[in-house]
């Protein structure tokens, strides 16, 4: 049975959770195929990738993953005040937004709102969190 190495195209069933169980994300939803991926092209977080390294076909495994090997901490330098007369009116707490940066688009998520100015948080949501990934590898080639 072929061993999972870097460069492997790789067909895996995952489901994510956080550690009081809650489910961030699942390929095992109606509708939705497994995960496709190259492996060692940067398309998917460090510890995912590197959790898949030496399984095989059929294999199961379940990975805990800190945030350095996930999104990372939050960052400070992302959390920003923005004037209500540059967001879209009746925005509330936990709404998402899409701002312009100098790479382009990126998503924010509204964390207060004042008098005059709305505070948006760019980092991703799941930064700071532990991890929890269910895996299945489907096929290796």
């Amino acid at each position: 049975m072929k061993k999972i190495q870097n460069g492997d195209t790789v067909t895996v069933h995952y489901t994510g959770k956080l550690e009081d169980g809650t489910i961030f994300d699942t390929s095992l939803t109606e509708g939705r195929e497994p995960l496709t991926v190259k492996l060692g092209e940067g398309t998917l977080i460090q510890g995912f990738e590197n959790g898949l390294i030496d399984m095989s076909e059929g294999d199961k495994k379940t990975l805990e993953l800190d945030p350095e090997m996930a999104y990372g901490q939050p960052n400070d330098l992302m959390i920003s005040e923005v004037p209500k007369s540059q967001v879209p009116e009746g925005v509330q707490v936990g709404d998402m937004l899409q701002a312009m940066s100098n790479s382009g688009a990126v998503n924010v998520t509204v964390t207060e709102v004042k008098d005059e100015v709305i505070v948006v948080d760019a980092n991703h949501p799941l930064a700071g969190k532990k991890l929890i990934f269910d895996l299945e590898v489907v096929s290796v080639s």
